[in-house]
C-alpha cells in the first residue's frame, strides 16, 4: 500500500501594523474574515462563536475549476497563532503573527494528508502551487485591511 504524501504550502507577508492588531483582525471570523476572502471561497458562514478560540466556520474552497472542498473549521488559539482544523478532512491551516521591526509578519501554512502513489506525487507537486496563490490573495487582503 502506498504511503500518503503530506501536502503543505506556506506563505508570508509583512504588515505595517502591530502584531496584536493583525491577530485581532485575523481572529474576527464574523466581520473581517468574510471581507478578506478571495473568489476561491463560497458559502462562508460562522456556525459557532465568531472570534478566536472555539469559533466554527464553514465554507467551500474552490481550489480549481473542478476541485472543491467543503470545510468545517474549528479554531484554537495558541498565543498569536490561530489553528483551523477541518472536521471533514486532515486539513489544518495555521495563521501565525509575529512582531517585526516593520510591524508584524503573518505566515499561513495549510497541510493535509494527500493521496498515495502517482496521484499523491502529482498532488504533492502541484496542489501547493495553487494553494500558495490563494494564500497570497488572503495575505494581501489582510495586509490591505489592517494597514488602511
Amino acid at each position: 500500500m502506498a504511503e500518503a504524501a503530506k501536502v503543505s504550502a506556506t506563505s508570508s507577508v509583512s504588515v505595517d501594523a502591530p502584531a496584536d492588531a493583525v491577530f485581532a483582525a485575523l481572529a474576527d471570523y464574523e466581520t473581517v474574515r468574510p471581507s478578506i476572502l478571495s473568489d476561491h471561497f463560497r458559502d462562508y458562514r460562522v456556525v459557532k462563536g465568531g472570534s478566536g478560540e472555539g469559533t466554527v466556520a464553514e465554507w467551500t474552497l474552490q481550489a480549481t475549476k473542478k476541485r472543491s472542498r467543503n470545510v468545517s473549521a474549528t479554531v484554537t488559539v495558541e498565543g498569536l497563532t490561530l489553528i483551523e482544523r477541518d472536521a471533514n478532512s486532515s486539513m489544518v491551516t495555521t495563521w501565525e503573527v509575529l512582531p517585526s521591526e516593520a510591524g508584524s509578519v503573518v505566515t499561513t501554512t495549510t497541510e493535509w494528508n494527500g493521496a498515495g502513489g502517482v496521484g499523491g506525487f502529482f498532488e504533492k507537486t502541484f496542489a501547493p502551487l495553487g494553494l500558495k496563490k490563494i494564500q497570497g490573495e488572503l495575505l494581501n487582503n489582510i495586509k490591505a485591511h489592517v494597514e488602511k
